[in-house]
């Protein structure tokens, strides 16, 4: 008997949805910010959804790249605004990111994107962004592979009593300075083992979970792979975090600084580019065991990272963790496993050689934070780069000559908009919306009346 044509093969991930007889789906995307949007799809609707184009998708409302994390929505941008009314955008369902969510009863999960009508890529979507640069990695016959972590901090909190207190004094779940401690680790023994297994149950396998320094805090090590995947379990890891708390009265936060006493939370991207078998940035003959490649890589990222900063510095706040001594660095630096440098090399092994940016927080977009490192190592690549900035000794020892980092949004949107290298890479389509979006953030700074002012002057001036 011959074979079915490849057409009529069913996914594997529909046949299982058929024969395990489910009634609904949940679906979400990405908007600007790295906040997943979803809903609840009726089986047969999503089953409709999930037809190849031209046929398959639904339509999702593309207020979702029009509005803030708020939801007050943007006066500036071109693509989507209340000058076109927001229509439904086209929304493609990735059927290889099926998963199963274990604390919502089991219930199937899929992640999506946005397409135009004719199936291109919607330019302003942040999955198709990164999608963008890995294809182009692709041509260049490279496989970027990945891993996120993150810090963050924890504290006993509802929605409703955080919005009693007006956004003051949140309660951390545990006290003190009390990094790698398995004591603290006890005092919220159900959350912290929650995660490490109900992650592993939803796709999202962290390699390690630890209390980091600071009341309240952990850290996650989520375990490598491509890069695209990586995005998804990291965007996946935040939102899921958030929604095992509520389970034991816990509101994580991944707010780049909540407290000027504390160390502020990173979003650390480590990276190696494969051919599908072995990883390119090893060189056993390299007394650092770096390869060329790997070298370009680096000073790609060394070269330009600050003309992508708003995308591993997207908010505000993320600014007020660029504090010396603090841990989160502060100048475009590299070091041979230093911590406190921006590109820290981790070279030994040919399984471990990797570059770690540690530029990014824990407050970014994983997919846009991914494009932005990979797509400037890459063009350390293709323009042949070489590393000639000396590593850093120690604390900035050695970087004395080198500019330290913007301090403000506006300051970083404004190299970004320009950036021939983020144009080149990102698309000029997306450049003018995302510069936009981070314009209109730093407006609503600018209008806000914070309680340092009334605390200020308030009753002295």
């Amino acid at each position: 008997m011959p074979a079915k044509p490849r057409s009529a093969v069913e996914h594997p991930a529909l046949a299982a949805l058929r024969k395990e007889g489910h009634a609904k789906v949940k679906v979400a995307v990405s908007d600007i910010d790295g906040i997943l949007r979803g809903k609840l799809l009726h089986i047969d609707k999503f089953l409709g959804a999930a037809r190849p184009h031209p046929d398959g998708g639904f339509g999702f409302c593309d207020v979702v790249f029009g509005w803030d994390a708020h939801d007050q929505c943007y006066d500036n941008t071109q693509v989507t605004g209340w000058q076109h009314g927001f229509p439904d955008a086209l929304a493609r369902l990735d059927l290889g990111s099926a998963r199963r969510v274990p604390w919502d009863g089991g219930v199937p999960f899929f992640l999506g994107e946005f397409v135009n009508p004719d199936g291109s890529p919607y330019p302003i979507c942040p999955r198709q962004t990164l999608k963008r640069v890995l294809q182009r990695a692709e041509k260049l016959g490279f496989q970027p592979m990945a891993g996120m972590e993150f810090e963050w901090f924890n504290f006993a909190e509802t929605p409703q009593s955080w919005a009693a207190k007006r956004g003051v004094g949140p309660e951390p779940i545990t006290p003190g300075m009390f990094g790698y401690s398995l004591l603290r680790m006890g005092d919220q023994r159900g959350f912290f083992n929650a995660l490490m297994d109900e992650m592993l149950a939803f796709g999202v396998p962290i390699e390690g979970l630890h209390t980091e320094t600071g009341p309240g805090v952990y850290e996650a090590a989520i375990t490598f792979s491509g890069a695209l995947e990586a995005a998804d379990r990291a965007i996946l890891f935040k939102t899921g975090a958030k929604e095992i708390g509520k389970r034991f009265g816990v509101m994580p936060s991944f707010m780049a600084k909540w407290s000027a006493q504390y160390p502020g939370c990173s979003g650390h991207v480590h990276q190696s580019l494969s051919d599908g078998r072995t990883n390119l940035f090893y060189d056993a003959k390299h007394p650092r065991r770096m390869s060329r490649l790997f070298e370009s890589y680096l000073a790609g990222q060394i070269a330009v990272a600050m003309e992508l900063a708003p995308l591993f510095w997207p908010t505000i706040n993320s600014y007020k963790r660029l504090v010396d001594g603090f841990w989160a660095p502060v100048k475009p630096t590299w070091g041979l496993d230093n911590r406190t440098a921006s590109f820290r090399v981790i070279a030994g092994s040919p399984k471990a050689t990797r570059l770690e940016t540690r530029c990014p927080g824990a407050d970014v977009n994983p997919y846009l934070a991914m494009a932005a490192v990979i797509a400037a190592g890459l063009h350390g690549v293709e323009k042949g780069l070489k590393l000639s900035a000396p590593p850093i000794t120690g604390t900035n020892e050695g970087a004395e000559h080198v500019p330290r980092a913007p301090r403000s949004l506006i300051e970083t949107t404004k190299v970004f908009r320009e950036s021939a290298v983020a144009r080149d890479w990102l698309g000029d389509t997306f450049v003018e919306h995302y510069a936009a979006t981070r314009e209109w953030e730093w407006r609503q700074w600018q209008d806000g009346v914070t309680d340092w002012e009334l605390k200020r002057y308030f009753e002295i001036i």
